[in-house]
């Protein structure tokens, strides 16, 4: 697991009780613990949620905990760490890797324009990459709020169809989302189990007016 999954935000659900929000790393451990508690399943599943896209997660904690579990001992002979480099031969390495520009991350892909968006691209201070970067931090910062609504609504609604669907008022609910009507959707909503309209709340904070 990368650094970035590690600390993405969790919460997990029993039918309509918040158990836990907290990174993945304590929501694998706490599914662990559950598990051992419960071998045989418990009456009413749990179900985790992405903070971020509002998806529900089928999460496997033995596949993702077990790799760090894993002790060094119990690396074979062909797995152990290779022998170290001469330090002539690091010091070429460095002095190599020094040459040229550093890495930026940077990832190449295939883009189509019209020979006319070359041209210009192509007169542009940095030549086309650069110019297109520019282009998109451009666009990223004038629609930030527009993108943040976006996903916010897309998020709440994932959500909503994952654990309100049966809910009374839900069809409602789902276009005054959508349309963005806050009192309307609040009032759907009003009679939904607490922690459901809390995490309806935390997810959808981004789509309404201030």
């Amino acid at each position: 697991m990368t650094t970035e999954t590690l600390t993405s935000r969790l919460t997990i659900f029993q039918g309509h009780q918040r158990l836990l929000q907290a990174d993945r790393l304590t929501v694998l451990r706490y599914l662990q613990n559950h598990d051992e508690l419960h071998p045989g399943g418990s009456l009413t599943p749990l179900w985790v949620f992405d903070d971020l896209s509002g998806l529900r997660l089928d999460l496997n904690w033995r596949s993702e905990l077990a790799p760090a579990a894993q002790p060094a001992a119990q690396l074979d002979d062909d797995a152990a760490p290779a022998p170290a480099a001469p330090v002539e031969a690091a010091a070429h390495s460095r002095s190599a890797r020094a040459v040229g520009r550093p890495k930026l991350g940077v990832v190449s892909r295939e883009v189509t324009l019209l020979p006319r968006h070359w041209d210009w691209l192509n007169r542009q201070p940095g030549g086309a990459s650069a110019a297109l970067r520019r282009l998109i931090d451009d666009a990223r910062n004038a629609h930030a709020q527009q993108d943040s609504q976006r996903a916010a609504t897309e998020a709440t609604y994932q959500f909503m169809q994952a654990m309100a669907g049966d809910l009374p008022g839900f069809d409602e609910a789902c276009r005054a989302l959508f349309a963005h009507k806050q009192s309307a959707f609040l009032l759907q909503t009003q009679a939904w189990p607490d922690d459901v309209q809390a995490y309806l709340h935390q997810l959808s904070r981004p789509i309404w007016p201030v």
